[in-house]
């Protein structure tokens, strides 16, 4: 039986298909191709260009494949563009998750781990946070994430689907060959616009607020390898389809850094002064948002390879390197 990765063209899809086939699973791949890359699929991953909002189309993929589980990517992610067009949010992040509900439960799919967020989460209260603490989502992203645990919640009351719900922090590096990264268009993302200096694609970096409640007035964020975040989501999966019931786990290393620390541990990667610019906050964003991942590693005995800061800038920065512009050439 295969299982069914959404969104399996973008960045944290790409790399979970890859572990997934590296543990010897059946793969298939559903996306649209409107923010993944084709060339970021794994060549023995079955693929279909598709929309989860087309019910015709998802309807079609559950009739081919004999799917035992899901793993959720597809969806809207950047917390900015939320803020300024929040119905795109709800149309393709809840519309998008009703659409393949219906299917599941059509096609009698019951398992599916879902990629959830931090943002759910909002302004901590706590530090660490904790899977139990309050989610008061300080951004539309945030919220629509937090609607889709909901949908799923009353999905299994109505249906039996059992789901579990991955709320993680910032994904950050590349697989430790090379053979694929991050790539956005544009980069929202913290670590490759930093390397974008190095590798000659702009001149500095802002830094979006200096006036934080933190200890050097930049945001604190807790930084996960993309490669680990993967591994959870098979140990997720694989929890389900053990009979385990519908949970939430957080997933980061438990240490945050400020957005001044990430420059410097980048510089020194890099070897690369990397020349940094204060700018205006932008709108949503917390001070800082650690995770306890406690929980994941006592239920899923989720063990993270990548936890030091250089390490994992060092993958992105060989993939950065070897493919200046993405997916874009080769």
């Amino acid at each position: 039986m295969a299982i069914l990765v959404l969104g399996g063209a973008g960045y944290i899809g790409s790399h979970t298909v890859y572990e997934l086939i590296d543990a010897g699973r059946d793969v298939v791949v559903v996306d649209n191709l409107l923010t993944g890359f084709r060339q970021a699929v794994h060549p023995k991953a079955r693929f279909y260009q598709a929309d989860i909002r087309d019910r015709a189309a998802m309807d079609k993929v559950f009739e081919a494949e004999d799917i035992e589980g899901v793993v959720h990517f597809a969806a809207s992610s950047q917390v900015g563009e939320s803020m300024s067009d929040p119905l795109k949010y709800y149309d393709n992040n809840l519309y998008g998750t009703t659409v393949l509900l219906q299917s599941m439960v059509a096609h009698g799919v019951k398992k599916i781990v879902f990629s959830s967020t931090a943002a759910t989460y909002g302004e901590p209260e706590t530090v660490p946070i904790l899977e139990s603490d309050k989610t008061q989502p300080t951004n539309c992203y945030g919220e629509t994430k937090l609607a889709m645990e909901h949908m799923m919640s009353w999905v299994s009351k109505a249906h039996g689907l059992k789901y579990v719900a991955l709320r993680y922090f910032n994904a950050c590096g590349a697989h430790i060959s090379g053979a694929i990264g991050e790539a956005h268009d544009p980069e929202t993302h913290l670590v490759p616009i930093i390397l974008q200096v190095p590798n000659g694609q702009r001149d500095h970096v802002s830094i979006f607020g200096d006036d934080y409640p933190t200890k050097d007035g930049t945001c604190v964020r807790d930084y996960i390898h993309v490669s680990d975040l993967a591994q959870a989501h098979i140990l997720a999966l694989d929890y389900l389809l053990r009979g385990g019931d519908n949970n939430v786990f957080n997933l980061g290393n438990g240490v945050g850094f400020t957005v001044k620390e990430v420059i410097d541990t980048a510089r020194t990667v890099t070897g690369h002064p990397i020349p940094a610019e204060v700018s205006p906050r932008r709108a949503g964003d917390p001070a800082q948002l650690i995770a306890s991942s406690a929980k994941a590693v006592e239920v899923l005995g989720w063990k993270p390879k990548y936890n030091d800061l250089g390490t994992i800038i060092s993958t992105a920065w060989k993939w950065h390197q070897s493919h200046p512009n993405g997916y874009g050439e080769g």
